[in-house]
């Protein structure tokens, strides 16, 4: 073994063991939640946190999270707010980031800083006021108030298609628009396929947003027919007691999409990244 290799050895095992210490880390909370979604209301309570439960095929919990807490109906809430929200935001937001890199014009940078603006003002002191303008429209307690908060609270997204815009070359436009074609046309036909790689970057990160956003339905969709996945579970929460086996086995249920589809993209995601930041 050389020198140059004994003076990596513990850089190496610092990488490593950082990297094991951060899985550790993310997978302690799962395994908690999965055990105690086994166990009993008299089993939660007595056994520790790590102790397995006595019957490991005891679904009791999950059928209750799913039927008492209508988890059927939260899932379908909450697939179309999603569907709605992310499709809406991938058109304004690619649309937007268009006009910013392509177009010169007069307030150009301004709002650009006032996006920039938009992102470090903290939502929850905009709240009454938001709530305001929601109730005077007459969306309290329907599927559009959250739809349209989520479609137009993402700067990020903006910023991210503006990134990817920055890699495409502008020469495409003009030979579009000697060929004849509109605005519109090369956005549709030229822009909007290029940008696939951000659109799958959005719609995962907006997606997972969405999908894990409690504030919003909570406070804008009370109403118990509106209720969404991250909602469903807080009637197991009381002053009189907190049923957390139940609760548990909700979280189990709901974790399972996101998994599923985050193992099936993660590729893009990743690449998704790393496109966005070297562009």
């Amino acid at each position: 073994m050389t020198t140059r290799q004994l003076r990596e050895i513990p850089t190496t095992f610092a990488k490593y063991f950082s990297l094991l210490l951060g899985c550790f880390i993310a997978l302690v909370p799962l395994v908690v939640v999965f055990l105690a979604s086994l166990k009993s209301a008299d089993e939660y309570k007595t056994t520790a946190v790590f102790a397995p439960p006595a019957n490991w095929f005891n679904f009791d919990n999950y059928v209750t999270a799913f039927t008492r807490g209508n988890m059927l109906q939260g899932f379908l809430n909450t697939t179309v707010i999603l569907v709605i929200s992310v499709a809406a935001t991938i058109i304004i937001g690619s649309m937007a980031a268009y006009v910013l890199d392509r177009f010169d014009f007069g307030m150009k940078k301004v709002i650009l800083f006032l996006f920039l603006l938009a992102t470090l003002v903290p939502g929850v002191t905009t709240q009454v006021a938001t709530f305001q303008v929601v109730n005077f429209f007459g969306l309290f307690n329907t599927r559009w108030a959250a739809i349209l908060l989520f479609m137009g609270t993402d700067i990020i997204s903006i910023y991210i298609f503006i990134q990817f815009l920055k890699g495409i070359p502008k020469e495409l436009d003009e030979a579009a628009l000697m060929d004849g074609a509109s605005y519109f046309t090369i956005y549709t036909r030229i822009i909007l396929p290029l940008l696939k790689p951000a659109i799958a970057t959005v719609v995962i990160i907006k997606g997972v947003a969405i999908y894990n956003e409690f504030y919003i339905p909570f406070l804008y969709m009370p109403k118990k027919a509106l209720g969404v996945v991250s909602t469903a579970l807080f009637k197991f929460k009381g002053p009189y007691g907190t049923q957390w086996e139940i609760i548990s086995a909700g979280i189990v249920i709901a974790i399972i999409p996101t998994l599923i589809i985050f193992l099936s993209l993660q590729k893009y995601i990743y690449n998704g990244f790393t496109s966005g930041a070297t562009k």
